[in-house]
């Protein structure tokens, strides 16, 4: 059976949980028309009412509903908190999400969060940059030292989740995690993320690591490569 229109839906939701609320978006898949049959309805909620922020999921008109529900305060929070992790989740749905419901605050709630996504993620000092090395030359020395297949399986996870973060915050760009490491390779350059995938895809499929030994010197080289002998981290 077809569900109902996801914007329907939200509008309908807004005004059965959420009378009184100042203003409403609808995010998500179904904004960027990639939605599947699995996809849920992400709704922000701004409500000055609450004392505090929550998340909720529910069923509700067919649909499986995640809702972030927000004072006019604790959003800033989560604005900051999204910039330091460099995942911005918040921003990003507030930024491309559709207004559910405004009694005139989202224009200014989206313009907070469009000049922090323009900002980009706070740059990395040479002591992150040289830290990240060690941990990725020390990962790829693992994949290529491993003898067991089901072991070598979660340090290519390992590997892949460093490469891509090494990768965009060297180049200020965000990063993501689960379907949106690739999303977010993707925005910053197709040709590498094509070359990424290939990579890691050929050592899933074969168990050949050449490609991803190939593909991790390459990220490492401009930063002056592998890097093992002469690093340290606390000594006093």
């Amino acid at each position: 059976m077809q569900r109902l229109n996801p914007l329907e839906v939200a509008k309908q939701f807004i005004s059965l949980y959420f009378p009184n609320c100042q203003g409403a978006i609808l995010a998500g898949s179904v904004v960027r028309g990639e939605a599947t049959n699995t996809s849920d309805l992400d709704i922000v909620v701004f409500d000055n009412s609450l004392s505090s922020a929550y998340r909720e999921s529910l069923f509700e008109f067919e649909w499986a509903i995640e809702v972030f529900v927000h004072n006019l305060t604790s959003y800033k929070e989560f604005f900051q908190s999204d910039y330091k992790r460099a995942r911005p989740s918040l921003p990003r749905m507030v930024s491309e999400g559709i207004i559910l419901k405004d009694i005139g605050i989202i224009d200014l709630i989206k313009r907070e969060a469009n000049e922090l996504l323009d900002k980009g993620p706070e740059q990395w000092s040479q002591d992150t940059i040289t830290m990240k090395r060690y941990f990725l030359t020390d990962a790829l020395d693992d994949l290529i030292g491993s003898l067991d297949s089901d072991e070598e399986i979660f340090i290519a996870n390992t590997l892949a989740e460093a490469v891509h973060e090494f990768v965009l915050r060297t180049n200020g760009h965000w990063i993501g995690a689960s379907k949106w490491i690739v999303r977010s390779l993707k925005r910053y350059d197709e040709r590498f993320t094509e070359e990424f995938l290939e990579a890691f895809n050929e050592f899933y499929k074969t168990g050949d690591k050449k490609r991803v030994t190939e593909l991790v010197d390459k990220v490492l080289e401009p930063h002056g490569g592998r890097l093992f002998a002469g690093f340290s981290l606390g000594k006093k």
